[in-house]
């Protein structure tokens, strides 16, 4: 169904070249990126009071390059997909010519994989791999957690086209990925609650090729501008990924939304709650930066953003943040720590946009 070799091979023959870098800075980067990575281990958990469990000390930091960034997502696309083309496989391979078919479509789709990934390659700054399969040439944790990526030519090339302090800014980058990777190795149940939601949405797939092509057209049309009057409304300003899903993966997806959010803007609200205290320019670094965040690098660069759905990930940021900071305001650390209790205090998606509904229903008062 993908040919996932072609996926590699065509992102990285198509992903941009990164910032010029001699040998000796590269190594030098790589060398403090570890060592950011390392220490901001203890500032994100005496600022969060989040302490990882037994067994996930042993989550590697890798840095890479983004040819490196391609390969890890490209085999940790395979594992989180391999239960939906299974069942895609099984059902082609019924159809007379299915083989055939199958052949021409995994080179088609591991193109179009690669075409994304290329696009994506150059703007990632770091990654906390969630379903991270582990390889010799991309180690994981032993008990099956993650992995940290940070993508050093990505770093070095924001830091300039934003002309921000250097150490300042790798140091402010890895206290969010770092945040992840607490939330992760912190809560146990975590990782195994996000993988059965992207289970329930990935089964619920249409794979009837006419119903997909249907969904499609609409998707197109809507996007073309084709849907007038009373046909616009619920899909006007979707993104196509939004638009060609059936009305069980939305529900599913307002779940995962939620959850991601939070993740997100934990990140965002932990970083530059540490930031004041160990990187000097940090009011600095969040001006400029969240100004590249939101007007991305050209019109071509926004298109495609709200295309893919992009966007939806800057609002998370932004909304996420706000939650957290509102609870924390209203409650402190302590009491936003029980977000991590269980899937059933995981905030909703209405309860992101108004944290008192969080407030009154988990800790039993009303919210501010």
């Amino acid at each position: 169904m993908v040919d996932w070799k072609l996926a590699v091979a065509t992102a990285t023959r198509l992903v941009r070249p990164g910032p010029e870098v001699g040998r000796d800075e590269a190594r030098a980067v790589v060398a403090e990126l570890r060592t950011h990575a390392r220490a901001s281990e203890e500032h994100v958990r005496a600022f969060t009071g989040m302490t990882p469990g037994e067994g996930t000390a042993d989550t590697p930091i890798l840095v890479v390059d983004r040819p490196g960034w391609i390969r890890a997502n490209v085999a940790g696309f395979r594992t989180v997909l391999g239960p939906l083309l299974d069942k895609m496989q099984g059902r082609r391979s019924g159809v007379p010519g299915g083989a055939v078919l199958g052949a021409v479509g995994g080179k088609v789709t591991g193109v179009e994989l690669g075409m994304l990934l290329s696009f994506l390659a150059s703007r990632v700054l770091g990654q906390y791999e969630t379903f991270a399969p582990v390889t010799r040439e991309l180690p994981g944790s032993a008990n099956g957690g993650g992995r940290l990526l940070l993508v050093a030519p990505n770093i070095v090339h924001v830091e300039r086209e934003l002309d921000v302090a250097p150490h300042d800014f790798r140091l402010w980058v890895c206290l969010h990925e770092e945040t992840h990777r607490t939330q992760f190795t912190a809560v146990p149940w975590l990782r195994d609650h996000l993988e059965s939601e992207v289970r329930a949405f990935l089964a619920e797939t249409e794979v009837d090729p006419a119903t997909l092509l249907e969904r499609l057209r609409e998707a197109v049309q809507s996007w073309a501008g084709g849907r007038t009057g009373e046909q616009q409304g619920e899909g006007e300003g979707r993104s196509l990924v939004e638009l060609v899903q059936t009305p069980a993966q939305r529900e599913i997806l307002a779940r995962l939304t939620a959850v991601m959010s939070l993740l997100e803007g934990h990140a965002d609200y932990v970083m530059d709650g540490v930031g004041p205290q160990v990187v000097p320019t940090v009011a600095e670094i969040r001006e400029k930066f969240q100004k590249r965040r939101a007007s991305g690098a050209g019109r071509l660069d926004v298109a495609l953003r709200k295309l893919l759905g992009l966007d939806a990930k800057l609002r998370q940021y932004r909304d996420g943040e706000r939650f957290v900071r509102a609870v924390v305001d209203e409650v402190g650390m302590d009491g936003f720590n029980r977000v991590w209790t269980s899937p059933n205090t995981l905030p909703t998606k209405a309860e992101i946009a108004k944290p008192a509904e969080w407030v009154a229903r988990v800790h039993g008062k009303p919210g501010a």
